[in-house]
């Protein structure tokens, strides 16, 4: 058993499921290969493209915070493959109550590049519509969209419809009170969601070792609820584990949940300094498991990619990233009475008299001097 504050012991009885190795080879699983048989060539370089291209728009969002275009940014590096492996395993009427990182989804869902910006320069509350989308805003709130999503399927399962929710959430919001409220509930109910958590190794500066001495898979039976540990970084594996949940939410099985290992190369957001907490030996030893790597090795040595096919990919990639960078900068600024929009439903009289308040201040400025 490892011992390690910095990583999550594996007993004996948890199976960490894998289908690519680190080094590209592929593995068989009883369980997975099943859910993928399917996944034809095209389809594995389809999942190679989609990680390229969110890896792309992450360095560049990174580079826009960096230049002052963007007050903050979560970076994604290294968890491409439990986000593409996931998002692609889901059918479009199901309903996502994502974290405030998973803009990688957000991107395969069909969200604008500069909605999704907008966010994180401070131009709108929110990117895109969640109900064009199916897809939730960004929840701050550490572990509460956990129970958004459980009582979205809770709806689900009264309106007898055949989708589901998904809830997407890190190592760390496995500690909050709000993810075992709606374990619970999701339990208790059967309710159609899956709880899809990414261990990417730390919470923040706390490494997962240090508030779970077991595999975060290894909670959900202790509700009731069936679990899977997959490789993170197995971008096919995660694919399976998650149309596995998929069906099981489908056909009545009622709640999983999902521990895909992976690691967060990057900074927690871009206000974060990583190098104050872990060391270089750690980041080198995850960099070895890199989801892209791996499936790109896997892919060239199957004779499923050339030279051209990488080079069309990378200009694809680029062209994302540029137009990325010029929604963003092109955004225009919010008028400032637009911040009382949108907050309830139907007129509320503290909010009227707040709106009031702050017209009068800004009208105070009103031919003043420049």
């Amino acid at each position: 058993m490892n011992d390690s504050r910095h990583g999550t012991p594996v007993p004996a009885g948890m199976h960490m499921h894998q289908l690519i190795t680190a080094t590209g080879e592929r593995n068989s699983d009883e369980l997975l290969d099943e859910f993928v048989s399917d996944i034809d060539h095209e389809a594995l370089r389809g999942l190679y493209r989609d990680m390229l291209v969110i890896r792309r728009i992450d360095f560049e969002a990174t580079a826009l915070q960096r230049q002052g275009q963007l007050a903050l940014w979560p970076p994604m590096l290294g968890q491409e493959a439990a986000q593409i492996g996931s998002v692609r395993a889901l059918e479009t009427e199901d309903f996502i109550f994502p974290t405030y990182r998973e803009n990688g989804v957000a991107y395969i869902r069909g969200a604008n590049l500069a909605g999704i910006m907008s966010t994180w320069r401070g131009s709108a509350n929110t990117g895109w519509d969640p109900h064009e989308f199916n897809m939730a805003t960004p929840q701050i709130i550490i572990g509460a969209q956990t129970l958004h999503a459980t009582g979205y399927a809770m709806g689900i399962a009264m309106e007898g419809k055949e989708s589901l929710s998904i809830a997407y959430l890190g190592d760390g919001a496995t500690s909050q009170g709000d993810v075992h409220e709606s374990m619970v509930f999701a339990a208790s109910f059967q309710a159609p969601v899956v709880f899809f958590c990414q261990n990417n190794h730390w919470a923040i500066s706390e490494p997962v070792g240090l508030q779970s001495h077991l595999p975060l898979a290894g909670r959900a039976p202790g509700y009731g609820i069936p679990s899977l540990q997959v490789d993170g970084n197995d971008v096919l594996a995660v694919l399976a584990a998650t149309r596995w949940a998929a069906r099981r939410a489908r056909t009545g099985g009622g709640p999983s949940f999902i521990e895909a290992v992976t690691y967060r190369m990057g900074p927690h957001t871009t206000a974060d300094d990583p190098t104050r907490y872990r060391g270089v030996t750690e980041l080198e030893e995850w960099a070895a498991k890199d989801p892209l790597s791996r499936l790109r090795t896997y892919l060239l040595n199957a004779g499923m990619l050339d030279a051209e096919t990488e080079a069309a990919i990378a200009a694809e990639a680029d062209a994302v990233a540029a137009e990325l960078r010029d929604g963003c900068i092109n955004l225009a600024d919010p008028e400032p009475m637009s911040s009382f929009e949108n907050v309830y439903v139907d007129p509320h009289p503290v909010l009227d008299r707040q709106r009031e308040q702050y017209r009068r201040y800004l009208s105070s400025f009103e031919g003043s001097a420049s």
